[in-house]
């Protein structure tokens, strides 16, 4: 495929997807917030959507379809197909919000809770179920209390200026509060949004800040910088299942991750699962106030799972597995990559916004002079000694026969009496 060939494909995918912003489109106001609370969380909230019509893009799809012919064959026209029908699944989606057929366009977005892995065995769901147990089986020793919030939002917004100064310097975002978001801290090549009433504890801080600021605020930059490929700076949703699980990965290495962040990814995924079996908005509401005890939080968790569906149950957004599921992927690729001797693959991931499955099309891109590599790296990924140990370590564990082990030590420790307090 030659370079004016995929400057004019690259030229009508940036066309067709720029009207398709998801989270704005399916944003609920604040007012909706504040009705359910004043009447006692016990009332379906009422959510319109504002009409969007999804010709224009589909037009465009259209147009790259015929260029690209009926069966894209080469890793690059493959790329550049799923460009296509990820931005106008996504614009059907955003049509389509409200009514039962916006599941179709999200399932065929982001999956479903219980929708196999690659290995065609693991799922989210699993995972989520299997999260859960093993702190059910540890419900008897002592964790410690969390961290308070104790941080504003102010206080984030300080720290991730310094962060963004010392990674980009001029080129990076700004930083700003905000007093409607549809999280805590939503953040974009432009400005780093964080929600003026949230509150944070010092591991947020840290967590939000190498999800936030080292992966999606980087790879928006780099992909800005990618002039032969324009469509690495979009964040449309064929990206988001690995940039969110990339996000999260960096979570896990970086030492961010802990019990209470890991349970509400966890628990978003049973959410969804259960909107999917029929329950509806005071359901999922009350779900998240069990594990909370925090109205206002409980129904910005239940807020995310059927923002664009419909709140009597049944058509959840299931746009939330994909922390979960992205971060399954993505460990797993990078373990497969060192295992094979590709560790020179790594980077690829940072330079824009991409999808695991790109990569192929994305080194053939590179090696034509196209695709640039990475000018910034989170710096757990900028010097990959560290990077390669924790992933081959990782790598052999999969060599290792877990049954046998597992019957080993649960022979060795049936016999040992509870430690008390000291177990923690």
């Amino acid at each position: 495929m030659d370079r004016a060939r995929i400057a004019e494909l690259m030229d009508l995918l940036r066309r067709a997807e720029a009207p398709v912003r998801i989270l704005r489109h399916l944003a609920w106001p604040g007012s909706v917030r504040e009705q359910f609370l004043a009447a006692g969380g016990r009332e379906l909230p009422l959510v319109e959507y504002p009409p969007f019509d999804a010709s224009e893009t589909r037009s465009l799809i259209a147009r790259v379809r015929e260029r690209l012919g009926r069966h894209p064959e080469t890793p690059v026209e493959c790329w550049l197909a799923r460009q296509a029908d990820s931005i106008e699944n996504g614009a059907l989606m955003l049509e389509t919000a409200g009514t039962g057929e916006f599941l179709q366009h999200s399932r065929a977005l982001y999956g479903l809770p219980g929708d196999p892995l690659p290995d065609e065995n693991a799922t989210a769901l699993g995972f989520a179920r299997r999260f859960e147990s093993v702190l059910d089986s540890l419900s008897h020793v002592d964790l410690g209390a969390p961290p308070p919030a104790c941080h504003l939002a102010s206080d984030l917004a300080e720290r991730m200026q310094q962060v963004v100064q010392q990674m980009f310097g001029d080129a990076g975002p700004e930083v700003i509060v905000v007093d409607e978001l549809s999280a805590n801290a939503l953040a974009g090549p432009e400005n780093i949004r964080i929600r003026r009433r949230a509150c944070f504890t010092d591991r947020d801080v840290q967590q939000l800040v190498e999800h936030e600021v080292c992966v999606h605020v980087l790879t928006s930059i780099n992909g800005r910088m990618q002039d032969a490929l324009p469509m690495l700076a979009s964040t449309h949703p064929a990206t988001t299942r690995t940039q969110e699980g990339l996000a999260v990965f960096a979570e896990f290495v970086t030492g961010s991750m802990e019990l209470d962040r890991l349970r509400r990814l966890s628990d978003r995924v049973h959410a969804i699962q259960m909107a999917l079996d029929g329950a509806d908005f005071l359901d999922v509401y009350r779900f998240f106030l069990e594990r909370t005890d925090a109205p206002e939080q409980s129904f910005e968790n239940a807020r995310r799972v059927f923002r664009g569906g419909r709140v009597e149950g049944g058509v959840p957004f299931t746009k939330d597995i994909v922390y979960i599921d992205g971060l399954l992927r993505v460990h797993n690729f990078m373990r497969t990559v060192v295992s094979l001797g590709r560790g020179d693959l790594l980077r690829l991931l940072f330079v824009g916004k991409l999808d695991i499955e790109d990569v192929p099309a994305l080194a053939e891109l590179g090696a034509a002079g196209l695709c640039r590599p990475p000018v910034y790296l989170p710096p757990w990924a900028a010097g990959l000694r560290f990077l390669l140990s924790q992933l081959a370590y990782s790598s052999f564990l999969n060599t290792v026969d877990m049954d046998k082990l597992h019957a080993h030590y649960a022979e060795m420790v049936t016999s040992a009496p509870p430690c008390g307090a000291t177990a923690a």
